[in-house]
C-alpha cells in the first residue's frame, strides 16, 4: 500500500489582482459576481480566467455569462494549453519503492478586456 505525498509549492508562485482561479469546488456566480466586482468597483480594464482539468467547463461558463452581462463592451482571448504534473507515492510498508505517476492536465485561460487588445492573436 502507499500513501500520496504532498509537495510543497515554490513561493515564488503568486496570483495577480486581475486574476481569478476557478476551481471544480466553486460556484459560477461567485466566480461571475467576483469578475463583475473587479471590472465595475475596481474599474480593472482586463480580467484574467485560469482553470484547469474538470475546472475548464465552469470557466467556459463563467466567461459567457459575463460576457452577456457586459455585451458589446467586452472582448475576450482564449490560450490553452497543458500542464505535466507528476504525483509521488510514498510506500506505507517498509522495503518497497516509491511510485512516481506524470500525467498532462488540460489548462484554460481566458482574458476578457474592456478595450480591443493592442495585440490580436490567432482566432480573434
Amino acid at each position: 500500500m502507499q500513501r500520496e505525498i504532498e509537495k510543497p509549492r515554490p513561493e515564488s508562485v503568486g496570483i495577480n489582482d486581475n486574476e481569478i482561479r476557478i476551481t471544480s469546488q466553486g460556484l459560477i456566480r461567485n466566480y461571475v459576481n467576483y469578475a463583475t466586482s473587479l471590472l465595475q468597483e475596481r474599474s480593472l480594464r482586463v480580467i484574467v480566467l485560469k482553470a484547469m482539468g474538470q475546472a475548464i467547463s465552469k470557466a467556459v461558463a463563467a466567461t459567457e455569462i459575463i460576457k452577456i452581462k457586459w455585451n458589446p463592451h467586452l472582448h475576450q482571448d482564449i490560450s490553452i494549453s497543458s500542464v505535466r504534473i507528476t504525483n509521488v507515492w510514498e510506500p506505507i510498508e517498509e522495503g518497497l519503492v516509491p511510485l512516481k505517476t506524470k500525467r498532462l492536465v488540460s489548462v484554460i485561460s481566458v482574458t476578457l478586456s474592456t478595450g480591443e487588445p493592442k495585440k490580436k492573436t490567432t482566432g480573434y
